[in-house]
Formats: structure tokens, sequence, C-alpha cells
């Protein structure tokens, strides 16, 4: 393809979009924050002085986030926490002030997900993913404004969501529809919180291939041969550039931005082909053969 470059490759790792010392003080919870994007996000506030707390379900999970964050001179904090359970929550913010004061910034980043057709989901499936995806996002933003509001302190809060929660997700119909509530809650209570000087913004990903991907997104991924050329970036994300956005919108570089979304995706959920491609049904596209009650 003639005269076809792509968008170019980012700075490398390690270096940083903003002041150094730019969250020297602050501490900054990341749930989900102990392996992959969460990980990464993580890793670029420590870059720039914050203090990290990490809640996880998972003891492996935090085990993992302690040590990639301590290689980097954070001073972190890993919390067992199931963000399901409000109980749960507030004890991880309890932990947090205890250790580093109150927490300055909430990266809202735990969800559940993978692939299903819609008629072969399980109850329990769609509210395991809409509890956590959608109802432990807003317990977290709940706790954290309510102490910021408590001790009059502004704040700022970024949920990660999905591009799909404006155009729909066949085969995540549950991950869809919680992060459509994700995206609306931004909006909401960016008016609601705005005035106790607490910013609430959104965080969209693209592709960031990473270690930390379950086996049913590696496989969604082996479908594609050539997954960098499937982007109109003609590249994937590297994942130090969703952590530079991240830490600019929970900046004070960006305080008069709340109630937005940004997408990280080198412009592919805007994607249109001139002519449609022949429709394969999700059950076809994941392998599996014809409904059977």
């Amino acid at each position: 393809m003639s005269g076809v470059i792509g968008l170019p490759e980012p700075p490398e790792a390690g270096v940083s979009a903003l002041p150094a010392g730019t969250f020297e003080g602050v501490a900054v919870v990341v749930t989900g924050g102990g392996t992959g994007l969460g990980r990464a996000i993580a890793i670029e506030f420590a870059r720039l002085g914050a203090d990290i707390v990490i809640g996880s379900r998972k003891p492996e999970h935090l085990d993992a986030g302690r040590a990639a964050l301590e290689k980097v001179g954070a001073g972190v904090l890993a919390v067992g926490c199931d963000i399901r359970d409000p109980a749960q929550v507030a004890a991880l913010f309890d932990a947090a002030e205890q250790e580093f004061g109150l927490p300055g910034v909430l990266v809202n980043n735990a969800a559940a997900n993978f692939p299903v057709p819609a008629e072969d989901m399980s109850p329990n499936a769609w509210r395991t993913v809409v509890d956590i995806t959608l109802n432990g996002t807003f317990f977290c933003a709940r706790e954290f404004a309510r102490r910021l509001m408590t001790a009059g302190r502004p704040g700022s809060i970024v949920n990660v969501g999905a591009s799909y929660a404006w155009t729909g997700g066949p085969g995540f119909a549950h991950s869809a529809a919680a992060k459509a509530g994700v995206k609306n809650m931004v909006e909401t209570l960016a008016v609601e919180w705005s005035p106790y000087g607490i910013a609430v913004n959104g965080l969209v990903p693209g592709l960031f291939p990473h270690e930390d991907m379950t086996a049913d997104i590696q496989q969604n991924l082996a479908r594609t041969h050539d997954k960098d050329a499937a982007q109109p970036a003609m590249r994937v994300g590297r994942v130090r550039e969703l952590g530079w956005a991240a830490t600019f919108l929970a900046s004070p570089y960006a305080r008069f931005i709340s109630g937005h979304t940004l997408v990280v995706d080198g412009a592919n959920w805007q994607r249109r082909s001139l002519t449609n491609p022949t429709v394969v049904p999700v059950r076809e596209q994941m392998n599996r053969g014809p409904f059977a009650p």
C-alpha cells in the first residue's frame, strides 16, 4: 500500500509525559492494579511520584503488582478486595488512608469479561460481570467521593471503559451493557461531583497486547493473523501509552476536563468498511455448534 506508514511509535518506556513529581505525595488507588493494563497505569503514576494502592481479589495478582511497582521505587500497598462488596471497598480505603493518607486519585480498572453468545449466557454469568464491572465501579467511586467531600478535598476519578459502550459488543452482551453503564456514570457523576472538586473521566483502551490477557482474549486475537494491519494506526498500542493518558486525565493539567471519555485506540473503534463484509454469527466465530437448550 503506497504511502501507508501508520501512526509513529511512542517515546521509549520509562519516559514520562508529565513533569517529574507531578503526583508526589498523592496516593493513587488502582483497582485491578496488579496485572495487565491496571498495572501499566499504576506504574506510570508511580514514575511521577505517587504512592500506589492496588486492590485485587487474587493474592497472586497483588504480589505481581507489588513487585513491579517496587522496581520503580514506589510506595506500594496491596490490599485484598472484592469490589462487589461495599464493606470490603470501605476497608480498602481505610487501609489506604492509614498507610498514605487520604487518596487523591481513584482508577476504576477492575472488571470481569469473557466471550459468550447471549443465548448461552447463564444468569450467574450475567450477574457476575455486571456486579463487578458496573456495581463495583460505583461502590468504589462512591466511597472515594464521600471521603473527599467529608474532608473538603479535591480529587480525580478515572473509570476504565470499553468502546462497545457506544457500539454494542456481540459476544459480550454482559460486559458491553455494564461498560455502557460505566460511561454513563462518568457523565452523571462529573456533573454531581465537580462542585465538590472531584473530576470524573473515562479512559477506553484499544488493543494493547500484554502478558496477562486471558486465554479467551488470546484465542480471539489469534484469529487475526496480522493485528497491526487490522488497526488504522497500522500498529497496536503500547501499554505505556494508556498509562500516559490516565496520568494526564488525573493530573493538575487536566483540571477543567470532567465528564469526558478518552478513547486511546488509534481510531480503531471508528473504523468502517466501504462495503459490508459477510456476516459471521457469533456462535460460528466461537466455533460453537447449533444452540441446544
